[in-house]
């Protein structure tokens, strides 16, 4: 009974891999909690800084900030926001499939793009397709500290600010819910006070500055586009965590559908080989 035994090592198999799924579902239900309350608790702050930044970048217009200046320069500048890990589905695809679009207009514009990889797939996805990684941030935990992302992110915006690049794009996935995450690329770079303004408000409010108005906006604009990419990252984790537990849980569906599979055919190989054995034994007897 050869192929029933070759059938019950397969089964042992699956039903190991199936334990393996079954406890990344698990871990991944456990993180993608702690996650979302991350991301929930960061969203109203990066909401009103939005807001006070757009008012700010109105209400006084004799200043205009570097980076809400608009520079010609033959150059686009990406903060990609991926994974460190996989096994969370079709995330990372997602998003690196709109990059790669905006990859390919840019090459048809002739600009020059140059790339922040925030996890490794997007560092090892880049590297694959030639783009130019200037700095990066990869192992970030599952707790993100702004510490660790703002020094490879300064070197984009530096080089905004020298005019070596047109502007900035982030890249990132959205957590909508459980279910859905949506890829995302927002325009970091050059700030536009009319992207920023919040919808629901007619009216500007005017301003008294101290000590004065170059330095708070420094200061404003500074700490939008740090809240900014780490609500991104925020976001992103937790995209990752639902994604990685509906997979797991979809593959643990699958084990459990093939143990059932594999069970039933070696239920019918034994049968086959009982009948076999019965039928030798009967045609011994009657040839006796």
């Amino acid at each position: 009974m050869a192929a029933g035994k070759e059938i019950r090592g397969k089964i042992k198999s699956v039903e190991n891999t199936k334990k393996i799924t079954k406890a990344m579902e698990m871990v991944a239900a456990s993180k993608m909690r702690k996650a979302q309350e991350r991301m929930r608790a960061a969203r109203p702050f990066t909401e009103k800084v939005r807001g006070i930044a757009a008012n700010l970048g109105r209400a006084n217009p004799e200043y205009v900030h570097p980076f809400m200046a608009v520079n010609d320069a033959k150059g686009t500048g990406y903060i990609v926001v991926t994974t460190d890990k996989g096994l969370c589905g079709g995330l990372n695809t997602n998003v690196l499939r709109v990059l790669t679009h905006m990859l390919r207009d840019d090459q048809a514009k002739g600009f020059t793009p140059q790339a922040v990889a925030i996890g490794n797939k997007g560092l090892g996805f880049l590297g694959r397709n030639g783009v130019k990684v200037v700095a990066q941030a990869t192992q970030l935990g599952d707790t993100p500290h702004l510490e660790k992302m703002i020094g490879p992110v300064k070197v984009l915006l530096d080089a905004y600010v020298n005019g070596e690049i047109s502007s900035v794009q982030l890249c990132y996935t959205r957590f909508i819910n459980t279910m859905k995450q949506e890829p995302v690329v927002e325009q970091l770079l050059p700030l536009d006070p009319s992207h920023m303004q919040d919808t629901s408000r007619e009216y500007s409010w005017d301003y008294l500055y101290e000590p004065d108005a170059q330095t708070v906006l420094d200061e404003l604009l500074l700490r939008y586009a740090e809240a900014l990419i780490y609500q991104g990252v925020v976001e992103n984790m937790a995209s990752e965590q639902s994604a990685r537990m509906v997979a797991m849980k979809s593959a643990s569906d699958n084990a459990k559908k093939v143990i059932g599979d594999l069970q039933l055919s070696y239920n019918k190989a034994r049968q086959a080989a009982i009948t076999k054995e019965l039928s030798e034994i009967v045609s011994g007897a009657a040839a006796v």
